[in-house]
């Protein structure tokens, strides 16, 4: 190290050498003489990092690259050269530092993610440690390509607001679905967010999830929820006042069976069944009609083990709906296994979360 300090001088007139040859000796012998030595002084690693950083600014993007791929894991690296690298407008060069540099803080990489685009924003995303500040504003300018990335981390702390605008993108994007159903810190009301767009797989995957969950997280999360979640209901339809009076008559006369939905649901009495299924589960009517309006029999398989209806209404209930369908029945049959290996305990807990609804619209 003494030596290259001797030569400084020569190297820092080296360095305002115009010839591309030149400069890329002087990049080796300085990068060889850095990693050469065991430790650094801080002013030796400040001139370090000034003679590199002045060295590589003009020279073509490949050699800057080589140069960032080599100190991107350093913890000794000069930081003023890190930054630099960094902020370089080439995703080639930034990216190797903006995905493994220790001496990067928030502030730094907050920067670099409002100048630059989505090449920069995945690199950061896949840091092994993103913080909820940096978070926020990759959710915030990423792509859902990038959104992806960062769902995929576990390593990435999202805020709450973050983490909802996430699940609202996800919604719309079947490509985000698994990576969001499979985050393991996605709030517990927000992962159950997802069940109604999701495939049966990954549904099935929520309910293992809910039926693992603690029951103090399970408290804490659906407090959380209430105060974030909101409905995009609808209208109610026309016949519901004329036909809520008549199901509430009948439960007032202990006269409310599974028995009568069944009834309802042949008859056509679409309001009824739905009015009737609500009081019967204890959801509100708006999800009872999605899941009935949608034919969402895995939904309806939960809805009646957490209401303990037994096996054969819910097969009744599920040919009635596959009616119109080829092979009603043993669609249906499908579905009666997907509700024996159902536990009523987790269906009871994935209601919890789509009451949330009922109890924001009541609120």
């Amino acid at each position: 190290m003494s030596q290259t300090l001797s030569r400084l001088p020569d190297l820092i007139a080296l360095a305002k050498e115009d010839s591309s040859e030149k400069r890329r000796v002087l990049l080796r012998e300085l990068t060889d003489s850095f990693f050469g030595a065991p430790t650094h002084s801080e002013a030796e690693t400040a001139l370090y990092g000034d003679v590199l950083a002045q060295v590589s600014r003009d020279m073509e993007s490949a050699v800057r690259a080589q140069l960032a791929r080599r100190f991107a894991p350093a913890a000794n690296a000069p930081r003023s050269l890190i930054r630099t690298l960094a902020d370089d407008p080439e995703a080639a060069v930034a990216v190797a530092v903006l995905r493994a540099s220790p001496l990067l803080t928030d502030e730094d990489l907050i920067s670099v993610a409002r100048k630059h685009g989505q090449d920069h924003l995945r690199a950061m995303s896949k840091r092994a440690n993103v913080s909820e500040a940096v978070s926020d504003v990759i959710v915030e300018r990423g792509d859902d390509e990038t959104l992806g990335s960062l769902l995929r981390n576990d390593g990435a702390r999202l805020s709450r607001q973050a983490s909802e605008t996430a699940v609202e993108r996800a919604k719309a994007n079947p490509e985000l679905h698994e990576a969001t159903v499979n985050r393991s810190s996605l709030p517990p009301d927000l992962l159950n967010d997802m069940y109604f767009v999701v495939e049966s797989r990954l549904r099935q995957r929520i309910l293992e999830q809910n039926a693992r969950m603690d029951p103090a997280l399970l408290e804490a999360a659906l407090s959380a929820g209430r105060a974030q979640v909101a409905t995009e209901d609808g209208l109610l339809p026309e016949d519901y006042a004329e036909t809520l009076a008549y199901v509430e008559e009948l439960r007032a006369a202990n006269q409310l069976t599974p028995v009568v939905l069944a009834r309802f649901l042949r008859s056509g009495s679409r309001t009824a069944f739905l009015i009737a299924l609500s009081q019967l589960s204890d959801v509100d009517f708006h999800t009872a009609r999605q899941i009935v309006e949608r034919r969402e029999l895995d939904a309806l398989a939960v809805v009646c083990k957490a209401a303990d209806l037994d096996r054969a209404l819910f097969l009744t209930y599920a040919v009635v709906l596959l009616n119109d369908e080829g092979d009603a029945m043993g669609k249906a049959k499908a579905y009666a296994a997907l509700y024996n290996d159902l536990t009523r305990d987790t269906a009871q807990r994935t209601l919890r979360f789509w009451r949330l609804r009922r109890e924001a619209a009541a609120a």
